[in-house]
């Protein structure tokens, strides 16, 4: 359960800081968070294809899923 919250969290904020990043007239509270949940992944594979190791903290995980969430934002709007 504890787990969920925590996916919930850091999607939601990374989902936030990647619209903001990014500029864009957002996508609701929903689609942020999962744009944020969906980034930790994408993030977290790219992170590790790079060759780093995140670290597994509160910062770390909102970083990466930051991250991935940006991909993912600049590969929705390519495809636009």
């Amino acid at each position: 359960m504890f787990w969920l919250l925590w996916m919930i969290l850091v999607g939601l904020i990374a989902g936030w800081a990647a619209g903001k990043i990014m500029k864009g007239s957002g996508y609701g509270t929903l689609t942020n968070i999962l744009l944020g949940v969906v980034g930790a992944v994408v993030g977290g594979f790219i992170v590790r294809l790079v060759g780093f190791e995140p670290m597994g903290g509160l910062i770390s995980s909102i970083v990466t899923a930051t991250l991935g969430a940006i991909i993912l934002i600049a590969i929705a709007r390519k495809l636009k």
